[in-house]
């Protein structure tokens, strides 16, 4: 088996699975983005299956335009072009299957219990561990989804000189100290495996109870922000729904059910 984290490695790793996309892994030392790339591929009319995975970002991206922090060597950063026939809200189904197929990743390589933070955050230990992103472009003719982009992030163990004070009380990684040889390639494979297994059958919705066994805001109390980040309230985290909304009673006792904005807990998970 290639050791490191190269094209060939991930390959090897993919050999033996059973795919119906046909994975083409490509390395760089470094990217702006990966998402970024894969998009500028996707543009250009690259097929579904690109697999764009680098060892350092300089501009790594999360949501709501927020800094994904990533260094080098310490972390997966990796993009998955996707082309899904499907209307545009299905990028919130593909963000949420991503979620549960690399939360199972996480913990098939590690041995370790993973968390779900609604809607694409996982958390190991009460620390963020990886953060997704998928962007989406629509095909204006068709009103369908051109292309989508799959963006992961996932924290390996923390860096020598530690994560960036701003993110330094949430940031965590998966292992506490480097692990032997070099795991990203084994787990690059393990998280596209597992979540291509999921994506065939996306309207089934196969990876819902995944992902529910993971969530941690069930009854917690929450604070429920806009889009934009304006504190709508707080309420106790009830449920999910079959629509991937968020099920919150506000203290008022209005029963909201989010599918957009974002929620913060309150105190410890």
């Amino acid at each position: 088996m290639n050791k490191g984290l190269t094209a060939a490695a991930v390959k090897q790793y993919l050999a033996d699975r059973e795919l119906h996309v046909a994975v083409r892994p490509e390395v760089y030392p470094v990217l702006d983005s990966t998402n970024t790339f894969a998009k500028r591929a996707g543009d250009k009319g690259e097929a579904e299956g690109l697999l764009v995975i680098a060892e350092h970002q300089t501009g790594g991206r999360g949501r709501r335009g927020r800094t994904f922090h990533s260094p080098d060597g310490t972390g997966l950063y990796m993009s998955l072009l996707l082309r899904p026939d499907c209307a545009p809200e299905a990028a919130l189904d593909i963000t949420t299957c991503a979620a549960a197929a690399t939360a199972e990743a996480i913990e098939a390589l590690s041995g370790q219990k993973t968390g779900i933070k609604w809607v694409n955050d996982i958390y190991m230990n009460g620390r963020k561990v990886c953060g997704i992103l998928t962007e989406a472009a629509l095909s204006a003719e068709k009103g369908r989804l051109a292309y989508a982009v799959l963006g992961i992030g996932v924290n390996i163990f923390v860096p020598v000189e530690d994560f960036p004070e701003e993110i330094r009380q949430i940031a965590g990684a998966v292992f506490s100290e480097k692990p032997d040889g070099d795991i990203r390639a084994s787990l690059a494979a393990e998280i596209v495996s597992r979540f291509l297994g999921y994506y065939e059958h996306l309207e089934r919705k196969d990876y819902m109870q995944a992902y529910r066994d993971r969530m941690i805001l069930f009854g917690k109390t929450v604070s429920v922000h806009s889009a934009v980040g304006e504190v709508l309230g707080e309420g106790e985290c009830l449920d999910l729904d079959d629509e991937l909304r968020l099920i919150v009673r506000m203290t008022d006792g209005e029963i909201r059910a989010l599918s957009t904005g974002e929620v913060s807990i309150r105190g410890d998970f």
